[in-house]
């Protein structure tokens, strides 16, 4: 299931709306295969891993995720299962798609097919995260990304920030683009840095394999623009790779916008647009892993409306001092008020400490 895990991470890059989810085929203690999701219309982790060996009769399936029992853009992955002959279906998460959820299992168990649930059930709940959290309530994990330096801050207070962090963090990044589904920002980051928000291949983590996966699916791009003051030429919206632009009036932005570029109209909240609901827009369009990579307005929004489910901070060991840029600009009364986080990996990648955080449950 190890090795089915980390199959299943290879897929983040292209496998949205689906989750990405790793499979290995096994008999008599060798590995025969192994195989991980592909875009939409194409073929689930189970039907990759079955179509690398010529027979799988009498062979034990590990998987993620409980495989498919219903006709979606691809047939049922059950129904692959029963004719290759598999003996035993090792799962790791039950599929809380109500398509699925459990009904796989109770066809493979129909079949004569033995099945095991829970193994590194955890784990894998982690990896499908944004999976999960989007059927659950309509939009996928929410991760911020910061380079900052020791003391907290991102920026100079002239804005210079080019760079804070080094190389090698910079490069880490562009896998973690790769990994999401969304690349959103705010307007004022695009005025004040006309970044582009693409992914560009890089020495880092990926081999190329990866790289050229990641590549043929892009990441969609997107900008909060309560004031429609995004430039019809900046990098953040031309290019071959689509960009939505989430405005309260959709008639603001400049008619000369490429043709590449979407314009959705969300109510305002909170003095500027409504979070939750371009969130549930990004949802909708199956977005399970949203990575922001904004200024301080932005990032303090989300975080005092509570909406960061990851933090990703890329920390230097440099002190810009007391006016620099802050991470965020969410201001909180008390420390009770404020929103506690738990550490669950710290990295050096280069001369930077990578820390990822998510909320923190119980006391």
């Amino acid at each position: 299931m190890t090795l089915a895990l980390e199959v299943g991470r290879r897929a983040r890059v292209w496998s949205a709306p689906n989750p990405a989810v790793g499979c290995a085929i096994v008999r008599d203690d060798a590995l025969l295969s192994s195989g991980f999701t592909h875009p939409a219309g194409q073929a689930h982790a189970e039907v990759h891993a079955l179509s690398q060996t010529s027979d799988a009769a009498g062979a034990t399936v590990y998987v993620t995720l409980e495989p498919c029992n219903h006709t979606g853009r691809t047939p049922p992955c059950v129904d692959a299962l029963i004719d290759a002959g598999i003996a035993r279906v090792v799962i790791a998460c039950i599929d809380p798609d109500p398509r699925v959820a459990g009904k796989g299992i109770e066809r493979l168990t129909a079949a004569g097919i033995e099945v095991v649930q829970g193994v590194c059930e955890s784990e894998a709940q982690q990896d499908l995260s944004g999976f999960f959290l989007r059927l659950e309530r309509g939009w996928g994990r929410v991760t911020v990304k910061m380079g900052a330096s020791a003391d907290g801050r991102t920026a100079m207070a002239s804005g210079e920030s080019q760079w804070v962090t080094g190389v090698g963090a910079r490069s880490d990044v562009q896998a973690w683009r790769a990994s999401s589904d969304v690349i959103m920002t705010g307007s004022g980051t695009v005025t004040a840095d006309d970044c582009a928000l693409t992914v560009r291949q890089c020495d880092n983590r990926f081999d190329s394999d990866d790289w050229s996966r990641a590549l043929t699916a892009p990441s969609l791009r997107a900008v909060i623009d309560s004031r429609g003051i995004t430039p019809p030429l900046a990098n953040v919206v031309t290019g071959d790779v689509p960009t939505l632009v989430f405005t309260e009036d959709a008639t603001s932005l400049d008619a000369a916008m490429p043709s590449t570029v979407t314009q959705v109209k969300v109510p305002a909240n909170d003095g500027g647009l409504d979070l939750r609901q371009v969130l549930l827009a990004l949802g909708e369009r199956g977005a399970n892993e949203i990575l922001i990579e904004a200024g301080p307005t932005l990032v303090g929004a989300l975080e005092r409306q509570n909406l960061i489910d990851q933090w990703l901070i890329y920390m230097a060991p440099v002190m810009l001092g007391a006016d620099a840029r802050p991470l965020h600009s969410a201001h909180f009364s008390s420390l009770a008020d404020a929103h506690r986080y738990a550490i669950v990996s710290h990295d050096m990648i280069g001369d930077d400490l990578r820390i990822i955080m998510r909320p923190a449950t119980g006391d």
